[in-house]
């Protein structure tokens, strides 16, 4: 079990992660790389075995859902090393809660960009080429990743900065796992 003293200094490594996402649309490994560290650390000395358990569970977690959007280039790293350094804060289960809230979060960016970049045609047919290349196994075309100059980007770590201080809001003023 994390220790909610530890899980809340989430916020303090996700604010300015998001906040240099927003400016930059980079997030640094000097933040990322020793927030994972810390957050292991930080559980480890709370929680003995179990703290450590739980934490590099997170990390795992974090590292291990998001690699692959990495490595098709429609996330990028700065956001999986973010993700990995919280679950290392958060554990296993805070940081399954976290994930779907930026998931959510990040969609409504989406949308709000879309909408007011006029390009929701466009968008449309490019969920469909997405779709097809699912189905068919394929790697979408490269236009349809991080790596086009013209893609519409949301900056995930500003989602997921979103969702970490929603969360720990949640808990600090009803107590609510």
């Amino acid at each position: 079990m994390v220790d909610k003293g530890v899980w809340m200094l989430a916020t303090l490594v996700a604010i300015p992660a998001g906040g240099m996402d927003w400016r930059t649309r980079r997030i640094p490994n000097w933040l990322t790389v020793p927030a994972l560290l810390v957050g292991v650390v930080a559980n480890s000395v709370v929680g003995g075995w179990a703290g450590a358990k739980s934490s590099l569970l997170g990390a795992g977690l974090g590292l291990a859902v998001l690699l692959p959007f990495v490595l098709l280039h429609s996330l990028g790293a700065g956001d999986w090393k973010l993700v990995g350094a919280l679950g290392a804060f958060l554990g296993f289960e805070r940081l399954i809660v976290v994930l779907f809230a930026a998931i959510l979060v990040a969609g409504v960016m989406a949308v709000i960009l879309v909408v007011w970049k006029r390009r929701v045609r466009q968008t449309i047919g490019n969920l469909w080429h997405l779709l097809a290349a699912f189905f068919t196994f394929h790697l979408p075309a490269s236009e349809l990743s991080l790596d086009n100059p013209q893609a519409l980007k949301v900056p995930f770590g500003v989602a997921v900065a979103i969702a970490v201080v929603l969360y720990t809001v949640r808990q600090a003023w009803w107590g609510v796992s």
